[in-house]
């Protein structure tokens, strides 16, 4: 943008009106503007009706010195740029930090640097128009232009590009000059949601001396903001809010805003057991809640505040994921209903990476939610660290420039203008359906805990953060000195909700356990928590031959009306001939009949990551263009009878934003086949928070179950280290009790199978899926038809193709492994050797184990093989697991990376692993 861009989009219709009423009637216009206009028009040897602004502005830029262009309206322009530069830097020079002095920014907004001395300030100017008031003095002006940008509100918006909104913004702050017009009423019901902030952390801090608890002290406005921001939402319509926080005033806010009990919240103080066996809890600050309110004017809502981990940011994806599940389930097409209200750390909003994930998936069709409400209590500190090393941005809030979202930065100590600030972010997201952020900026009253020191730290702002007001108190003064209330009034306040944690903490103590509260609990009814026993039952999974053949003929046709490329046609074609005359299904075959004979049966699949509406390994194919105009046709989005939606959506490069998506997706609707796949399977590392803190231990911190599907490629086929493991060994490592399923397919048909089983079952677990990369299309990797129809998933599969009592050495591998081991075997020609497949790694069928050992009575050399080096893979989770026998190791040597880069080596490793399976000298 130019230097004058100003005068385009916000300027448009003053200079467009103006133009054209001198064109219609020169003497009706300002004789300067009379003047410049003539002077334009003699200037301009073409005219563009569209751009008429653009060349006025570059016309005044360029002529500034001639006598066409007259000292007054070279006046107008410098106010114009003065009032130009009030809405692009006004936000520096606000009052907006309660405790420290603003670092000094230059240029100021001081008139000199706009070509304006004080001997213009009781000029009258045409320029006041532009902020849509009558002409007046320059003195006038300033004092709007300061009232709106420089006071306790400090908004950034002049970076958006669409002139449509930065018209509504200016619009909005034009109304009631940004500052808050309240009723009485209004004003007591912000004087009491405050009085609840400040006296639950009073209460806590007295009775709980030092105990952890995260205070909201410095940040309470936050809680009359949401109040407000919850009453206004469900009047325009939202029915279900979602939130996301962190530590800091969690506890407040679910206890003022989220109505959860505070005998609840006494008994998680006090150390107490929980009511339930099955699961292990958490911290009481890392707790969620699902609520059900009713409004002052009578609006029923269903609001949830999301569990998440110390990885605080982690929560961000995980409520969109919910939100978007809930949009999709309750109002399809309708963003508008469910409102993600995000609340973040400042240190953490600027530091972590994942924020900037989940900003870019805002607008792309698999994840937008139709706008997030970010609010960050800013406490000016990351646990010790100034703000000043915590970032290099501006603002901690400048990752909102990234989606050209609006930023409100706003002083907490002002509790109204807090709440007008909520408003004004209300009505954007409804309005525009995108982001908003409000950067509250307020401070710590203590250390980063309760029971830390923050004077070693930070010691000249906490002399002045001890002498400091609460928000509370600031605004009760107010409200005194005004005549909005007594000191009766707010005696009566404090006494009331004092009395009420009293009588709540006595009856706490009554008490012997500590209650939780399920999380969501309507979207997870009719499903059970259940034990590794239950996930070891077998589960019907069969499906009619005649409705896989309804799919079969979906997925193996193309629309006759449209051009595909030849490619596309041919791989069509080999579905339809593996189907109907050979009836060798592969891999992507049975992902797809899984698929659909789960919309048929009316479950919703859901599947995202990077290229899978193709599949990395160009096997999938749900997604298919058209040669000439690149029209997507997703043939499972056809087929015939089916009640559920087919949903596959190709993410932005991003493991660790996406995963925390969709984990939140299944974890609002259950009865969606949520799939991630990683590109290859390690790309999961980059998103291994959520797998660790999640994923693998959701159900039993926070009582949460999920039903994610986690497709991680694997294989040992000489691409490198970063292309053969899908880090079997952490998954592993992360396994116990009941918390999730690991498996690691060799066959098409027990694929299907797995995945049908995942919703056909009674309760939901994560899955985790090694999923195969050359057995995509391996000719040995076939199954029939019938074994889709019938049979169901197989956790082991022993060796059918050997005598048993010949079999001396009895080997146990899984996944990709199998079918080279099988090859060798047959290239040796060694019938004294059995290999089993463990399909199922966690819950480990220890009892079918047992029972496939029993069949090989003159065994006695008991192998573990595998593909990946021996301090990877399965090894020592076998070891740990499975002690029946004493296991001998065929496996690469222990190596730090996965797998060689060379091809030739990594060939040659693989081949000396495959000789240890048949060769006890060879044991290391």
């Amino acid at each position: 943008m130019d230097r004058f861009s100003f005068l385009n989009a916000a300027h448009t219709e003053f200079f467009a009106q103006l133009y054209d009423q001198y064109l219609e009637n020169p003497d009706s216009v300002e004789p300067s503007w009379r003047s410049f206009f003539q002077g334009f028009d003699f200037g301009m040897t073409s005219y563009n009706e569209e751009n008429k602004v653009e060349q006025i502005a570059n016309f005044a830029s360029n002529n500034t010195d001639v006598s066409l262009v007259s000292e007054k309206l070279q006046k107008e322009f410098n106010v114009l740029k003065l009032i130009d530069g009030y809405r692009s830097r006004g936000h520096l020079f606000t009052k907006t930090n309660p405790v420290r002095e603003r670092r000094t920014t230059s240029p100021t907004l001081e008139i000199t640097n706009f070509g304006l001395s004080s001997a213009d300030l009781n000029t009258v100017f045409d320029a006041a128009k532009v902020i849509n008031i009558q002409p007046c003095t320059l003195q006038e002006i300033i004092k709007h232009l300061d009232t709106i940008y420089c006071q306790h509100i400090g908004v950034e918006y002049m970076y958006i590009r669409k002139p449509e909104v930065v018209e509504w913004i200016q619009k909005k702050l034009g109304y009631n000059d940004n500052q808050p017009k309240f009723s009485l009423e209004e004003k007591k019901s912000i004087l009491n949601k405050l009085n609840q902030a400040v006296s639950f952390e009073n209460f806590l801090h007295t009775k709980y001396v030092g105990q952890k608890r995260f205070s909201l002290e410095g940040g309470e406005s936050i809680i009359p903001a949401l109040d407000a921001l919850i009453e206004k939402a469900a009047e325009k319509g939202v029915e279900q809010f979602v939130m996301g926080m962190a530590h800091r005033g969690r506890l407040n806010v679910l206890a003022n805003i989220f109505g959860k009990s505070t005998q609840d919240i006494f008994g998680e103080f006090d150390g107490k057991d929980y009511d339930q066996e099955y699961f292990d809890g958490d911290v009481k600050y890392h707790l969620g809640l699902t609520a059900d309110k009713v409004t002052s004017t009578g609006k029923k809502i269903n609001i949830n505040l999301a569990p998440n981990p110390s990885h605080l940011e982690t929560v961000g994806a995980v409520i969109e994921g919910i939100t978007r599940a809930k949009q999709d389930k309750y109002f399809p097409n309708d963003f508008s209903k469910v409102l993600p209200i995000a609340v973040h750390g400042d240190a953490a909003i600027a530091g972590q990476g994942i924020l900037y994930e989940i900003v870019q998936m805002a607008q792309l069709d698999g994840y937008k939610t139709g706008g997030t409400i970010h609010i960050v209590i800013n406490n000016q500190v990351g646990f010790t660290t100034n703000y000043l090393d915590a970032r290099s941005s501006t603002y901690c809030t400048d990752v909102a420039k990234v989606t050209l979202s609006p930023v409100l930065h706003v002083n907490a100590d002002d509790a109204e203008a807090v709440v007008h600030a909520m408003s004004f972010a209300l009505d954007f997201r409804m309005q525009f359906g995108k982001d908003v952020f409000i950067d509250l900026l307020g401070y710590r009253k203590y250390g980063h805990n309760e029971g830390d020191e923050p004077r070693f730290t930070q010691p000249v702002l906490y002399k002045i953060i001890a002498k400091h007001k609460n928000p509370r108190d600031i605004y009760m003064e107010k409200l005194l000195a005004d005549g909005v209330i007594d000191n009766t009034f707010v005696k009566g306040l404090e006494q009331e909700y004092k009395s009420n944690l009293e009588i709540n903490l006595e009856e706490s103590r009554k008490k012997d356990l500590t209650i939780i509260t399920p999380f969501m609990k309507n979207e997870w009814k009719g499903f059970e928590q259940v034990s590794d026993v239950e996930m070891l039952k077998k589960v019907d999974t069969t499906f009619p031959k005649e409705g896989l053949t309804e799919v079969a003929n979906i997925i193996c046709n193309l629309p006759t009306d449209k051009k595909f490329i030849s490619k596309i046609q041919k791989l069509i074609n080999d579905r339809k001939t593996m189907f109907f005359e050979t009836n060798k299904l592969d891999w992507a075959m049975a992902e797809h009949l899984a698929y659909g004979s789960l919309l048929k049966e009316g479950y919703d699949v859901r599947i995202s990551g990077q290229d899978v509406e193709r599949g990395t390994f160009s096997h999938r194919h749900a997604v298919v263009k058209v040669e000439d105009s690149e029209e997507e046709v997703t043939l499972l989005s056809n087929l015939e009878g089916a009640t559920g939606k087919f949903n596959i959506y190709n993410s932005l490069l991003s493991e660790y934003g996406v995963l925390g998506f969709d984990y939140g997706y299944a974890l609002a609707n259950p009865n969606t086949l949520t799939i991630w796949e990683a590109q290859f399977g390690d790309f999961s590392n980059g998103a291994q928070i959520m797998i660790d803190q999640y994923i693998s231990c959701g159900e039993d911190k926070w009582n949460n179950q999920n039903g994610i599907v986690l497709l991680l490629p694997h294989g040992y086929e000489g691409q490198g280290a970063e292309h053969s493991s899908a880090r079997m060994e952490r998954y592993l490592q992360l396994c116990a009790r009941h918390n999730m399923y690991v498996a690691d397919c060799t066959t098409p048909a027990n694929f299907f199978h797995l995945l049908r089983r995942q919703m056909k079952t009674t309760f939901r677990k994560p899955l985790i899926v090694f999923t195969p990369k050359s057995l995509l299309r391996d000719p040995r990797v076939v199954s029939s038809v019938e074994e889709f129809a019938t049979g169901s998933f197989q956790e082991t599969f022993d060796d059918e193709t050997v005598n048993k009592d010949e079999v001396k050495t009895l080997v146990f591998c899984t996944g990709k492994f199998y079918y080279d081991i099988t090859a060798e075997r047959e290239n040796l020609g060694r019938n004294d050797v059995a290999v089993v497949r463990i399909e199922q790694l966690f819950p480990l069928p220890v009892e079918q184990l047992k029972e496939i050992i029993a069949k090989y009575p003159n065994a006695d050399d008991y192998v573990w093989a595998q593909e990946e080096p021996k301090n990877m893979g399965a090894y020592s989770f076998m070891l740990m697991n499975f002690d029946l026998v004493k296991w001998r190791l065929a496996s690469l040597k222990a190596y730090a990376a996965p797998a060689a880069g060379s091809y030739t080596r990594a060939k040659r490793r693989q081949a000396d692993a495959l000789r240890m399976v048949f060769d006890k000298n060879l044991y290391r």
